[in-house]
């Protein structure tokens, strides 16, 4: 009997072989440590954003080369009053690439005609400002923390050279010390403490002062001196 060799019968109905599916790579986002228990890191780590935590000095998160600080309403106006954020502005200055969200503004009013925390609606308008123009830090207002995740999501997906994490604390001069601590005191701003300085050379002697002396120098912002002579 003669064998004859067929060429397989190729079968129209059988399932074609699926080729491998590529994993594609998770978008990175760099987070603050002290940013894990924010509901802003869950969101984004929901999202398919790959979050890494570690000890940021500067910024609370970089994303392609670009620092975000994140302040929710109440953190920036209490960032204001005890003068905080103005040393994170200065800090973030580092990137070339950065921007201030704001979070928060369906949730909490971040001014009124009535005083905000005993901060002016002005003053916060004046602040607000300031970064822009001073600063020249771009600001971000954001819903709510799903929206601010949605943001550095949408940034996250740009695709832009890694993050760079050799940035460091700004190490003032003797005199930007000097002026730092007198602008801890409640109204009183970079010019004011210029000129107590100028005045009366020393801390210790601004200190020493009375109180008609600083009156005479700064005027009625001289009061918040006076809590240096209470007890606790």
């Amino acid at each position: 009997m003669k064998i004859v060799n067929t060429k397989p019968i190729f079968n129209i109905f059988s399932k074609k072989t699926e080729k491998p599916k590529v994993e594609t790579e998770k978008q990175k986002v760099i987070a603050d440590y002290r940013e894990k228990s924010s509901l802003v890191a869950s969101e984004l780590i929901s999202l398919g954003i790959e979050v890494e935590f570690r000890e940021l000095k500067v910024a609370d998160y970089l994303v392609n080369n670009v620092a975000i600080e994140r302040k929710t309403i109440s953190d920036f106006i209490s960032s204001m009053i005890n003068q905080r954020i103005k040393r994170q502005l200065e800090e973030i200055q580092q990137y070339e690439k950065k921007f201030l969200i704001i979070e928060g503004i369906d949730e909490q009013e971040l001014y009124s005609d009535d005083s905000t925390e005993g901060v002016s609606a002005n003053a916060i308008r004046g602040f607000l400002l300031s970064i822009i123009l001073k600063f020249r830090i771009p600001v971000i207002f954001t819903k709510n923390f799903e929206d601010t995740a949605r943001f550095i999501n949408v940034l996250a997906r740009k695709k832009e050279k890694e993050s760079s994490l050799n940035v460091s604390k700004k190490t003032l001069n003797k005199k930007e010390r000097m002026q730092f601590i007198l602008e801890a005191f409640p109204g009183v701003g970079p010019k004011t403490a210029k000129k107590l300085l100028e005045e009366f050379k020393t801390i210790k002697n601004i200190m020493n002062a009375s109180a008609e002396n600083l009156e005479k120098a700064i005027g009625k912002k001289a009061e918040v001196f006076r809590i240096v002579g209470e007890d606790y």
